[in-house]
């Protein structure tokens, strides 16, 4: 087996096991600095894992090279179906305002571990997730946000029908029950598609991102697949925030990994 070189060389982490605030057990990796600076990942939905992302390592890498602790962890959303304490998680049953303890939970982690300087950024549904956060938690321990791929899921996942069918089966005490042609419940499915609920960040009205004031930046690909509308959101952005948008990259980056790392990196810094 050939040797590998320096650059080649995988950064090293810290397996850590952590509760979410409302006793969900999590685990992450931690890639560790002496600065107290730490940025929180949050990964996207529909059987997502930190743990399986070829993005981790490399954003990691970049990251660390600007002295910034890297934290990405499999939050209760993570896989299609995971335990979530006494209940059932994952994709196919979370509910997206529970990331408030999800995020506070490693948010205590890394104060406990000496981190002090705390930055929140989110991919895909993770980007959903830091605004839904902000809302809920507006005074928080984050002094920046990052809004990766941020898309209109509500959009994509409205169908009025079903949407009647699920309020039918929530009011039933049946919204755990999975969907027949869908890998998620219920319950999940009337809190992505209401237009209504916590779930509806990247698209009208906006409300969620204009009530953003921290300094925030928010990424994209110009062929990302889920065709978000960046130009809308350049208009309802707050007045600390700014995009960036990547020429020929996809929704994950896919290729770009490392730049993205280095954009993220440079604008912390």
């Amino acid at each position: 087996m050939g040797q590998r070189t320096t650059a080649d060389r995988e950064p090293a982490c810290r397996l850590v096991r952590f509760d979410a605030t409302d006793g969900v057990g999590l685990a992450g990796l931690l890639y560790e600095t002496r600065e107290p600076r730490a940025l929180v990942w949050l990964h996207g939905t529909g059987g997502a894992s930190v743990f399986e992302s070829k993005r981790t390592n490399l954003l990691a890498k970049s990251l660390l090279a600007h002295g910034i602790a890297f934290f990405p962890f499999n939050n209760r959303g993570a896989h299609i179906v995971r335990r979530a304490g006494a209940r059932l998680g994952g994709a196919a049953f979370e509910r997206i305002r529970d990331c408030v303890f999800d995020i506070d939970g490693a948010a205590r982690e890394l104060r406990r571990r000496g981190y002090r300087e705390l930055y929140l950024a989110g991919h895909s549904t993770g980007a959903n997730k830091v605004a839904v956060y902000d809302r809920l938690k507006p005074r928080n321990r984050f002094k920046r946000y990052i809004l990766l791929a941020g898309g209109d899921d509500t959009a994509l996942a409205y169908d009025a029908r079903l949407l009647t069918q699920a309020r039918t089966m929530i009011r039933a005490r049946r919204g755990d029950e999975l969907m027949r042609d869908r890998l998620m419940s219920w319950r999940a499915y009337y809190d992505v598609a209401n237009p209504r609920g916590d779930y509806n960040v990247f698209g009208p009205p906006w409300r969620q991102i204009a009530r953003i004031r921290k300094p925030s930046l928010y990424v994209y690909g110009d062929r990302d697949e889920y065709d978000p509308d960046v130009p809308a959101l350049a208009q309802h952005i707050g007045p600390n925030a700014e995009i960036a948008v990547l020429e020929d990259a996809d929704h994950g980056f896919s290729g770009r990994e490392g730049e993205v790392g280095e954009l993220m990196a440079a604008w912390l810094d």
